[in-house]
C-alpha cells in the first residue's frame, strides 16, 4: 500500500455548460498553477467536455475522471467514472441507479444548498437517505463563496462509519477557482482515487484565496449566468418513461 497522498478536484465546470474556461485552458491551468494530480470535469447534464478532457489527458501531467452533474427532480447528483451521458429529469434514486449501472460513483454535491438533494433544511432527512439512496460519496466541502452555511451543515452531519466517502471540490466556473476545494486520496492516479473512495479513506480540504475568488465570481457572474441559460436550453431534461 502506497504512502503517497494526492489531491483531486472532483467538481469543475467548463464552457460545455456554465463554466467560462475551455477544456484546454482548464488542463493547462491545472498543470501550470496547481498541485492537483486528478481532476473531474462535471458539466451540467453533459459529458462532452469531460470526454474531450479525457482524450487530451496524455498531453498533460494529470489524469481526468469523466463526470457529469445531473439535474434530478430534486437536486443535483454527480456521476464520476462515467462512460455514457445520463439524462436529466429522473428521480435521485433513478439517477444513482443509472450511475451504478455504468460502474460509476454517485456523489451528492453541495448537499444542503438550494440545489442540493437535501436542501438547506434537510438535516433531519439525511439519516434516512443513507438507507434509501445508494450514493457512495458526499461533497463535504464546496469552495463556492456562497456555500459557507451549506458546508458547515455538511461537515456537521458527516461522520465516519456511515459507509460513504468524504469528498471536496471547487465547483469551479472560473480558472482561478480550480483547486480551492479538493479531495485528498491515497496514491496519485484515477485508479488510486477510485480505490480510495471505495475504501472510505478520502478527506475533503480547502485551498487558500477565498476572498479573491469571491471577488472574481462577483465580477464574472453575469457571464456565468448567460452560460447557464445556454446550457439549460441545450441540455433540456428528457422525459423518462415510467
Amino acid at each position: 500500500m502506497t504512502d503517497t497522498w494526492s489531491k483531486a478536484d472532483l467538481h469543475i465546470h467548463s464552457d460545455f455548460s456554465d463554466g467560462l474556461a475551455t477544456i484546454p485552458e482548464i488542463m493547462q491551468h491545472v498543470q501550470d498553477n496547481t498541485d492537483l494530480s486528478v481532476i473531474a470535469i462535471t458539466d451540467h447534464n453533459t459529458i462532452e467536455g469531460a470526454l474531450l478532457a479525457k482524450s487530451l489527458e496524455h498531453e498533460y501531467d494529470l489524469e481526468v475522471v469523466v463526470g457529469e452533474e445531473i439535474s434530478t427532480k430534486s437536486g443535483h447528483v454527480i456521476g464520476l467514472f462515467l462512460e455514457e451521458h445520463i439524462p436529466a429529469g429522473m428521480t435521485v434514486a433513478e439517477t444513482i441507479a443509472a450511475i451504478s449501472e455504468q460502474g460509476g460513483v454517485a456523489m451528492i454535491p453541495h448537499p444542503f444548498s438550494a440545489q442540493g438533494v437535501f436542501g438547506p433544511f434537510g438535516v433531519k432527512g439525511f439519516g434516512a437517505a443513507l438507507n434509501e439512496l445508494a450514493f457512495q460519496a458526499l461533497e463535504v466541502y464546496n469552495s463556492m463563496p456562497f456555500l459557507v452555511f451549506a458546508n458547515r451543515v455538511a461537515a456537521k452531519v458527516f461522520a465516519g462509519g456511515q459507509g460513504i466517502a468524504a469528498t471536496g471540490g471547487s465547483d469551479a466556473h472560473v480558472l482561478q477557482g480550480i483547486g480551492k476545494g479538493y479531495t485528498v486520496f491515497r496514491g496519485s492516479t484515477t485508479a488510486n482515487l477510485r480505490s480510495s473512495i471505495d475504501a472510505l479513506e478520502t478527506r475533503a480540504e480547502t485551498g487558500k484565496g477565498g476572498l479573491a475568488i469571491a471577488l472574481r465570481y462577483a465580477y464574472t457572474f453575469p457571464r456565468i449566468r448567460r452560460q447557464r441559460e445556454w446550457n439549460r436550453a441545450v441540455c433540456k431534461p428528457q422525459r423518462v418513461s415510467a
